[in-house]
């Protein structure tokens, strides 16, 4: 049987939450809210853009830990605290997911979120 690996962004925390990042066994990981904390600070930037900017930094920091790539990624979960940044979210995907023939599914809701955060996103990726 697969033992459960933890998996953390470096610099990123939950702060007061007693849950990681993240969690994979074999080759199955799911993370927990990403959320678009600066890594150097674990503060999140008042100006969304920046928030948005490091939600898909953390992203590439969290599958790089899991040992993998956001190629292996196959879900998103996005919470937006306003459809308004619907567009800016988008802009920050088409960096990562250029390619319209390979993105993971997507699907956002709109949500009230905490202590200023624009947007969260959970994430479930299969390694190769």
């Amino acid at each position: 049987m697969a033992k459960r690996e933890i998996i953390e962004i470096p610099g990123v925390t939950h702060g007061k939450a007693p849950i990681p990042m993240g969690a994979k066994i074999g080759s199955i990981v799911y993370s927990s809210a990403i959320m678009g904390k600066d890594p150097k600070t674990d503060q999140l930037p008042r100006d969304s853009r920046d928030q948005l900017k490091f939600i898909f930094q953390n992203i590439r920091s969290f599958m790089s830990s899991a040992g993998g790539s956001t190629e292996d990624i196959i879900r998103f979960s996005v919470y937006l605290s306003e459809n308004d940044f619907r567009e800016s979210f988008n802009e920050e995907w088409l960096k990562m997911f250029p390619n319209p023939d390979d993105r993971p599914a997507r699907h956002i809701t709109i949500s009230p979120l905490r202590n200023g955060m624009v947007a969260q996103v959970e994430i479930v990726a299969v390694l190769s």
